[in-house]
């Protein structure tokens, strides 16, 4: 489903400290810069982050972050959200480097995840105008729930659930 046509790539999530902080939120700020430049939404793009609320979310007893690993090499994060006692789990967010997208990894790292957390009772967002990014989701078994929110006159979030 992830192969792309290319070589198994070994993809593996690393537990994140707040030691990782700059490193993820270099990458989160480079992964998530087009989406920022295309959609100008300083409210809830990644790339618009203070280093200081990425440790925040670090130090949050309920977040675990995890570098993605493609080959041995850190290539990106994700972040689950993950409360306990039943409330579904969320992914916020999961991003891979440019130059290492369109090889399967992303997909390989949310399945990863899944496996860690539980794979019942998962939400996210993500953004309407981005097709492929909805693609991507629904191919991992996603559905939309129906809500949406307007960020701007470029942007809306659409609300997706497994």
């Amino acid at each position: 489903m992830f192969d792309r046509g290319e070589k198994a790539m070994k993809v593996e999530l690393k537990k994140a400290t707040v030691n990782d902080a700059r490193c993820i939120w270099e990458m989160q700020v480079e992964a998530f810069s087009g989406l920022y430049t295309k959609y100008n939404d300083t409210e809830t793009n990644p790339a618009a982050e203070s280093l200081e609320r990425m440790i925040e979310r670090l130090e949050q007893p309920f977040t675990y972050y995890y570098i993605i690993e493609a080959d041995s090499k850190s290539v990106g994060a994700i972040r689950i959200i993950d409360k306990g006692k039943g409330s579904a789990k969320r992914i916020s967010p999961v991003f891979v480097l440019p130059e290492h997208r369109h090889k399967g990894i992303a997909g390989k790292a949310v399945l990863e995840a899944e496996k860690i957390h539980g794979g019942n009772c998962w939400e996210l967002d993500t953004i309407l105008q981005e097709e492929a990014l909805c693609r991507f989701y629904e191919e991992l078994g996603y559905k939309r729930t129906g809500k949406t929110e307007i960020i701007n006159e470029k942007l809306t979030l659409v609300f997706i659930e497994r």
